[in-house]
C-alpha cells in the first residue's frame, strides 16, 4: 500500500527528521564533553600521607584541573548557545564538531602532564598550543555552521561578536606559548584572563533567535 504525503506533511515529517538529527549530534557532543571532565578528575592521586602537607602537593595539580575545567565548561556552554542556530545536520558540521571534540580530549593529558610538572616551560607552552588548537577546532565550527544555514541579520551579528572574543583568545594563547619560555606564571596569567573573558556564556545568539 502506498501512503501519500501532503505536501505540509512532508516539511513537518523533514523537520522532525532534522530535530532529531541535531539531538543526536548535542547529545553526543555532551557525552564526550562529560566523559571529559570525568577523565581529568580520575587524574588525581590520592596522597598516602594524611597530613595538610601532602594536600598542599597536589596545589599545582588542583589549580590546572580548575582552570580545565572551567575551560572545558566555557566550550560546552558556547557550544550549546551555538547548536542553536543549527537547523540542519551534514558530513561538514559532523565532521567540524569531531574535530573540536578530538582536541578538547586532549586536555586531560596536557593538564595532567603541567600539573605534574610544576607547570614546566614546556608544558605550559603545550597547553597553549592545545588550547589555540581547540579555539581554532571552534571556530571552525562555527563557520561552517553559518555556511551551510540562510541566517537572519540578528544572529549573524550574533556570531560575529562571539568571532571577536575568539580572535582575542587566540592571541591570547598564541602570546602564552613563547612567554611560557620566559615566565610560565605569565602565561597562566593570561589563561586566566582569557577564561574570565569566557566565564559568563554568550547569550546573544539566544537573544537573536528569540527575534
Amino acid at each position: 500500500m502506498q501512503i501519500l504525503f501532503s505536501k505540509s506533511q512532508i516539511v513537518f515529517l523533514k523537520k522532525i527528521e532534522n530535530e532529531m538529527n541535531k539531538n543526536r549530534l548535542e547529545a553526543f557532543s555532551d557525552g564526550v564533553i562529560a566523559i571529559i571532565i570525568t577523565i581529568m578528575v580520575l587524574e588525581f592521586k590520592v596522597p598516602h600521607e594524611s597530613g595538610l602537607k601532602a594536600l598542599i602537593s597536589l596545589l599545582p595539580t588542583f589549580f590546572c584541573y580548575a582552570l580545565s575545567f572551567i575551560f572545558i565548561g566555557i566550550y560546552w556552554g558556547n557550544h550549546h548557545h551555538l547548536l542553536h542556530v543549527v537547523k540542519h545536520v551534514n558530513s561538514g558540521i559532523m565532521w567540524s564538531n569531531l574535530n573540536l571534540l578530538f582536541w578538547l580530549s586532549l586536555v586531560p593529558f596536557a593538564t595532567n602532564w603541567m600539573g605534574e610538572n610544576n607547570f614546566a616551560a614546556s608544558t605550559v607552552a603545550c597547553y597553549a598550543v592545545l588550547l589555540n588548537i581547540c579555539g581554532i577546532s571552534y571556530t571552525i565550527l562555527q563557520q561552517t555552521i553559518m555556511s551551510c544555514h540562510q541566517l537572519s541579520p540578528e544572529i549573524l551579528s550574533a556570531l560575529k561578536k562571539q568571532s571577536r572574543k575568539g580572535i582575542f583568545s587566540l592571541v591570547g594563547y598564541t602570546s602564552a606559548i613563547p612567554l611560557a619560555f620566559v615566565s610560565p606564571i605569565l602565561s597562566e596569567i593570561l589563561f586566566v584572563l582569557v577564561a574570565i573573558m569566557w566565564i559568563i556564556p554568550d547569550k546573544n545568539i539566544e537573544r537573536a533567535i528569540k527575534e
